[in-house]
């Protein structure tokens, strides 16, 4: 593994210790009720700690406040940069899906994607690696461009992308009353959260919704429907039955999302995914 890029470390105690690039960070980790497996000398080696307790901060130990850099994993570039709620512009644990999106879209000329709440763009650059044209949609205007940081990161700038901020029920029904079709979709839904105009979203309402308008949007040839999320209770069953009620008959593969490590390492649950193929 590359040291420009992404490692879980340790976990335990409710916390997580993760390098990301140069850097060793720890933060909460709600699932990681087990014992730590390295010394607490190692954990005090870390460059930046996140809390949650009193007032929710970071406290910079050998990292400067308000820096970036950036890391490659799976072939994508990102630009790294501690935020207020803990989050750093990546997603380690959907990887995979962008190992896996890059081989299967090379497969399928010019194919059309749809990615929405995209967040820092790793499906969409992974897609338009493997020469997808792609509509990147998130509600978040600030992440949007940090989308687009990432894209210049990687030398997509140019490369056939629509960024859309807006929310995503209002888009999804204008572009099945347009007529647009896509080969693939992913979405990967907050537990809750607002649009591009204050919209409120809540998961267990709206899903099923968007699902149904996703399906309408599918080409005649589709490839792919890849769903995944970090909400409680929604486990690889629950989005299984989701995707086989909105989606035409096919196959559906379920499973957990995880943070890794080396082979020692306890890898940590970190979300649970659908993937449909017709």
């Amino acid at each position: 593994m590359s040291e420009n890029s992404y490692l879980l470390i340790d976990s335990g105690h409710g916390k997580k210790l993760e390098r990301f690039g140069p850097y060793l960070l720890s933060r909460p980790c709600s699932q990681a009720v087990w014992k730590p497996q390295l010394d607490p000398k190692e954990w005090q080696k870390a460059d930046a700690l996140f809390v949650r307790e009193g007032d929710v901060k970071w406290t910079f130990c050998h990292l400067k406040p308000n820096l970036s850099w950036s890391i490659d994993v799976s072939g994508v570039r990102f630009k790294i940069s501690p935020t207020d709620f803990g989050h750093l512009g990546i997603f380690p644990e959907q990887a995979p899906f962008w190992e896996w999106i890059q081989t299967t879209l090379k497969r399928r000329k010019e194919a059309k994607l749809l990615n929405l709440f995209a967040y820092s763009g790793g499906i969409t650059l992974s897609a338009a690696k493997a020469g997808a044209q792609v509509c990147h949609l998130d509600a978040s205007k600030g992440m949007v461009e940090w989308a687009r940081e990432n894209a210049k990161l990687n030398h997509l700038q140019e490369a056939p992308i629509r960024w859309i901020v807006d929310d995503v029920r209002k888009f999804l029904t204008r572009e099945v009353r347009r007529g647009v079709r896509y080969d693939a979709i992913v979405l990967d839904p907050p537990t809750f959260g607002r649009g591009s105009k204050n919209e409120l979203f809540k998961i267990e309402e709206h899903l099923p919704e968007i699902l149904q308008l996703c399906r309408q949007l599918l080409s005649n040839n589709p490839l792919f429907v890849l769903l995944s999320c970090h909400t409680p209770g929604f486990t690889p069953i629950v989005l299984h039955h989701l995707l086989l009620q909105s989606m035409p008959p096919g196959k559906i593969d379920t499973g957990e999302m995880t943070l890794t490590g080396s082979p020692e390492t306890l890898p940590i649950p970190s979300g649970t995914f659908a993937r449909w193929t017709p």
